[in-house]
């Protein structure tokens, strides 16, 4: 809350004191964006007692990267703010971090038959600062070893001429995690494309293909101080054997958010949904999958 303030008033807004009741049924701490949905909830209270509705949901999801980063001290980026705020489905080029290009995107995952489905797989959360934190150091490194301050300017072809300088520098894994990226970068240019022209049986293998690269090369499944742990391992291959024989192709799935604990998704068909619940949650408990519809709409006002 206060960073939210503070980022109002650095924008030159207007702040103010008020009493509020919050409900949420977001899930904690489990990669679906809790802390951004009560960021952009805050600012649309302020945005809308105070400054007329005239912020931007966009200008709103940078208010709230900036109170996560400096006031809870996280270094995450825009995505999950951007996310809620706008609503829908966004694609966000981070190319300039100071000045991202989003784009909502005109595509309804339910009119297309599909729900998402999040799987909760329990597990523990605490003691996954190493992990998380090794993904991006090793991927700067790579960019380092290759004169660059991140993987962005990069391509693989480059990454895999300078591969026997790179294992020495860097390691084989953090060659692994930087290959993954550049190859993902071009899968969500290719996901745009097929939303942009309706192709939801193409998006679908897209997103099982970045699913796989994130289990084989980023590495983000499962935490390498407790191996034994592996609940996102096993609800992917759950998912993959139960959504392979029982509806075939049109259906995606891949770990969600960070990785290591926590949440996998799957978009799966209207009709083949609840089964599919029901299926998974025979192994992680009542409860534990959470049938989604994607709302078109962001952070609103109501009344």
């Amino acid at each position: 809350i206060a960073g939210m303030e503070r980022a109002f008033l650095d924008a030159g807004y207007k702040i103010g004191g008020f009493d509020a009741a919050t409900v949420s049924a977001v899930l904690k701490g489990s990669g679906l964006s809790s802390s951004a949905a009560f960021e952009v909830m805050v600012g649309n209270i302020l945005n809308h007692l105070f400054n007329g509705g005239r912020v931007s949901n966009v200008e709103i999801a940078k208010m709230a990267q900036f109170a996560e980063n400096v006031y809870f001290g996280k270094p995450c980026g825009l995505m999950d703010q951007t996310a809620c705020a706008v609503g829908g489905l966004v694609a966000i080029d981070f190319a300039d971090p100071a000045a991202p290009v989003i784009e909502k995107l005109d595509f309804d995952l339910s009119g297309a038959g599909f729900a998402l489905c999040i799987t909760d797989t329990g597990g523990n959360h605490a003691d996954l600062n190493e992990d998380y934190a090794s993904v991006p150091a090793e991927m700067k490194s790579v960019a380092a070893a290759l004169g660059q301050d991140v993987l962005r300017p990069l391509t693989k072809e480059e990454i895999v001429k300078n591969i026997p300088v790179l294992r020495k520098q860097c390691g084989d894994r953090a060659i692994l995690r930087a290959i993954h990226f550049v190859s993902e970068n071009e899968r969500v240019a290719a996901q745009v494309d097929t939303l942009r022209r309706g192709d939801v049986d193409a998006f679908l293998s897209l997103v099982k293909d970045s699913g796989d690269s994130s289990y084989r090369y980023l590495q983000n499944v499962y935490p390498t101080k407790n191996a034994a742990e592996q609940g996102l391992s096993l609800a992917l291959c759950l998912t993959e054997s139960y959504l392979t024989d029982h509806v075939g192709d049109r259906c995606a799935w891949r770990v969600h958010g960070g990785g290591f604990a926590g949440t996998i998704q799957a978009f799966v068909p209207h009709d083949a949904a609840d089964d599919y619940a029901r299926f998974m949650e025979g192994v992680f408990g009542a409860g534990s999958v959470h049938v989604l519809q994607i709302r078109p709409e962001g952070a609103i006002r109501l009344a």
